[in-house]
């Protein structure tokens, strides 16, 4: 692992480097300063809304949860398991904990590759550490809660997540903002790794703002037998949105899977994607998105890497408008580097179909259920290995979106 003085050396380095896809922000527009809060028992926060959370599938209650970690702004205020083999805690603290898990950090995602990781390194806030032990399963998901509460705040947070041999990991992630009013930017790298036979789902639920940005960064690492299943909800408004996780595919067997479902209404802009590098023998992955645009623009990325033969991957982006100023623009990319790759993509953008609107109307619904009826149908993916309570958080999340419709 490089040495920390280097990490440091590249993040100044790229401190003006601008991000490879979507609009440009400027770091210094945004304050890195925010009141610090204390930690607390889940049933004592009052810092946060309880109802957009639960937008974002954040439940406070921690019901039905295997752990939760809640940070708003800067301030880690909750982090604990509920789970006897499952860790949650900030990544401060796991770094104290755990001299090895230096080794983890920034292995997956490059500390250089932009301005918003090498801000998220320099102006470090925390982030979570979720971990399975060996042979560990979660019997309810963990929940995670990136909140954003002050003014103008631009909130950088490191995530480090691993799945051990043999175990299964299922998180929710939940980002919201405390007004719908409120202007930030979120900068958030997240680092998976999925060793031998293990398993990590991982949904994330987004209910930002119109006046917010989100720069995600994320990479995973899958080795032998290990499964990935990534999961991907954004029905409410953001002003610019760039996401684009790249899965390594390094173990034989390994299997990544990317779902992911938008809304862009107008004046939010989306550059949305993943990336997945199959380089071993029998590696499969496949990448599903179902976008709209209610007068936002949404941009669909996926790239699909084929390094070694016998590899299978496919590429799906299905894309509805439904007014008149928005904008889909799919860009599905194969890249097949040897004989005896299996790869495909396909892509599609329309609108809604009169007949069918007229067909529902036929059997007693009004114009506007039956559009709410066919787009529900539409933003309806099967994503297969997810446990029931995790299914329907996703399935509630999408239920909301209806209202925007009606």
């Amino acid at each position: 692992m490089p040495e920390r003085a280097e990490v440091r050396k590249k993040a100044e380095a790229a401190r003006q480097k601008p991000g490879k896809f979507g609009p440009d922000i400027e770091l210094s527009e945004y304050t890195l300063e925010a009141p610090a809060y204390e930690p607390r028992p889940l049933a004592e926060i009052d810092l946060v809304d309880r109802e957009r959370l639960l937008s974002a599938g954040v439940d406070v209650s921690g019901e039905g949860r295997s752990g939760s970690f809640i940070q708003v702004d800067k301030s880690v205020i909750h982090a604990s398991p509920t789970q006897e083999g499952i860790e949650v805690t900030s990544t401060r603290a796991a770094l104290e904990t755990y001299d090895w898990l230096e080794e983890y950090l920034w292995q997956v995602v490059s500390v250089d590759a932009d301005k918003y990781t090498a801000s998220a390194e320099l102006n470090f806030q925390d982030g979570y550490f979720i971990r399975a032990l060996p042979g560990a399963r979660t019997v309810f998901p963990v929940q995670a809660c990136l909140y954003l509460k002050e003014a103008d705040i631009s909130q950088n947070v490191h995530n480090i997540i691993i799945a051990e041999e043999g175990s299964e990991l299922h998180i929710i992630t939940g980002c919201a903002t405390d007004s719908p009013e409120l202007r930030g930017l979120h900068v958030g790298i997240s680092e998976f790794y999925v060793k031998k036979n293990a398993k990590i789902s991982f949904s994330m639920i987004h209910n930002w703002a119109p006046k917010i940005s989100v720069r995600p960064r994320s990479g995973i690492r899958v080795e032998e037998g290990g499964v990935f299943l990534n999961n991907f909800i954004c029905l409410h408004p953001v002003e610019t949105l760039q996401l684009f996780p790249a899965a390594f595919l390094v173990g034989e067997g390994a299997t990544a899977r990317f779902n992911s479902v938008m809304m862009a209404p107008e004046g939010s802009h989306m550059d949305v994607g993943s990336k997945a590098v199959l380089s071993a023998p029998g590696t499969r992955c496949e990448m599903i998105a179902r976008s709209i645009t209610t007068g936002g623009e949404v941009i669909n990325r996926g790239l699909l890497i084929g390094e070694v033969a016998g590899v299978k991957a496919h590429l799906e982006c299905r894309g509805m408008i439904l007014k008149g100023g928005g904008r889909i623009y799919a860009i599905p990319e194969l890249d097949g580097k040897v004989e005896g790759v299996d790869m495909s993509h396909e892509a599609a953008v329309g609108k809604i179909a009169r007949d069918e609107v007229e067909y529902l109307m036929a059997r007693g619904l009004s114009e506007d259920e039956a559009v709410a009826t066919i787009v529900r149908g539409f933003m309806n993916v099967d994503i297969e290995g997810l446990p029931p309570v995790l299914a329907e958080q996703i399935e509630q999340a999408i239920e909301l979106s209806q209202q925007s419709l009606l």
